[in-house]
């Protein structure tokens, strides 16, 4: 392997993970932020959770006629602003598509295999290193109906093919497992998956970020990075009117990905959905989750992070402002209030929106573009912190011309050939 200037574009955890597995590699490699620190985008209000065993698409047989149920509600996990943005209404179509339950499987199979080999991949970095991260292990789905029950089916049927390790579990199983769960909040049972885990985002790719400088990786905060282009066997790229170059560029910037490529001629139907997390001081401890736990119906991720509660979720369609709506802060706090309600103020959390760069059908793309040199570690969505570790690895493997050690279909471009 010849060693390379590889420059980085996009400090989220994504790009941290590239930037730390091409180093390792051997490279020599810069990474370009825009804003002032790592993790400051969709990483900063993640749910927390790394949990392969749940992943999935939010294309999933059943959940058009569940979304169009609940926008005329007052709290909701879907809120539809009212736009004639085309591109918006050509992502939905593209979605429609990929709700039936054949691409179901395919997508789930393939978010899957990145994500079971990226838990495993962040194992053996936090072992390695000693990370702590307010990591905890386990993670509960919740039913709070019958019909979520059997709209999971599809998903436990891909678990027990895929000999993922799961138990489901009744109400009273469900306490056992999480023994401060509101007994007033009606439960139809539960998807305990003792392997997956969750911990803090931000806070591991602050310090990955610090291993990585340690490995000589240069960081560049406050510089964005306007336009990419071939120039010979390298790619330029412009900083403030001015041009660097260097001999392959990793674009991994979420969703300003798209205004990179479009103008290469590198098209994908990558599309901001709006999300929100709620972070609350945990005020009775014997009343809080020990782990993770992700309220399926309202599909809001609840996880403990120390001293802290961490409600995320909702999809917010045609809005791409930091402005909060009011439907979706009471959404996670009524989750928040459900299942632990004596644990936190909830209505006093700290609440924060971004936009998460999503794909009509689910998978991340990773790897080579028809450009030379330039690769792309982009779209995945709300599953970023999950499939994090395996996609730099992943890429750093790529670019140094090394075959990966995961199947890489579905995962690339190709799949949009």
């Amino acid at each position: 392997m010849t060693q390379k200037q590889i420059a980085v574009i996009g400090g989220g955890v994504i790009g941290v993970c590239t930037a730390y597995f091409l180093a390792e590699a051997g490279h020599q490699v810069v990474l370009v932020e825009r804003l002032s620190n790592v993790a400051e985008k969709a990483s900063f209000g993640n749910a927390g959770v790394v949990a392969p065993g749940y992943v999935m698409p939010w294309a999933a047989p059943g959940m058009p006629k569940k979304i169009l149920s609940y926008l005329f509600k007052s709290e909701a996990p879907v809120l539809l602003k009212p736009t004639l943005d085309r591109a918006l209404w050509r992502w939905v179509r593209m979605w429609l598509a990929e709700c039936e339950i054949d691409r179901f499987r395919i997508n789930k199979a393939r978010m899957q295999r990145i994500a079971l080999y990226s838990r495993d991949v962040l194992g053996q970095l936090r072992q390695h290193y000693q990370l702590e991260y307010e990591q905890t292990q386990g993670y509960l789905q919740l039913f709070r109906t019958e019909l979520d029950v059997q709209m999971a089916q599809p998903a436990l049927a891909m678990l027990a093919e895929n000999n993922v390790t799961h138990q489901m579990v009744d109400a009273d199983q469900a306490r056992i497992i999480e023994p401060a769960l509101s007994k007033n909040t009606p439960l139809a049972g539960g998807l305990y998956l003792p392997n997956d885990e969750a911990g803090n985002c931000p806070l591991f790719a602050k310090q990955l970020r610090g291993i990585a400088q340690g490995m000589g990786v240069e960081f560049y905060f406050g510089s964005e990075v306007t336009s990419i282009a071939p120039e010979g066997n390298r790619i330029s790229f412009r900083i403030d009117e001015r041009d660097f170059s260097a001999d392959a560029v990793v674009v991994a910037a979420g969703i300003d990905s798209t205004r990179l490529l479009a103008p290469l001629g590198i098209k994908v139907p990558l599309y901001p959905i709006k999300g929100y997390a709620a972070t609350a001081a945990i005020r009775n401890y014997e009343d809080a989750p020990n782990g993770a736990l992700m309220d399926e119906s309202f599909k809001v991720a609840i996880t403990r992070m120390g001293s802290r509660i961490r409600i995320a979720g909702m999809a917010e369609l045609g809005s791409t402002t930091p402005a909060l709506h009011a439907a979706a802060l009471r959404t996670l706090a009524k989750v928040g209030e459900d299942w632990f309600p004596d644990a936190a103020n909830y209505n006093t959390a700290n609440f924060w929106s971004g936009v998460r760069p999503m794909l009509p059908d689910g998978p991340p793309l990773l790897g080579a573009t028809p450009i030379k040199n330039l690769y792309i570690n982009i779209g995945h969505g709300s599953t970023g912190w999950a499939m994090a570790a395996g996609s730099g690895l992943v890429l750093a493997d790529i670019v140094s011309g090394r075959v990966p050690e995961i199947d890489m279909d579905g995962l690339t471009l190709a799949r949009y050939g």
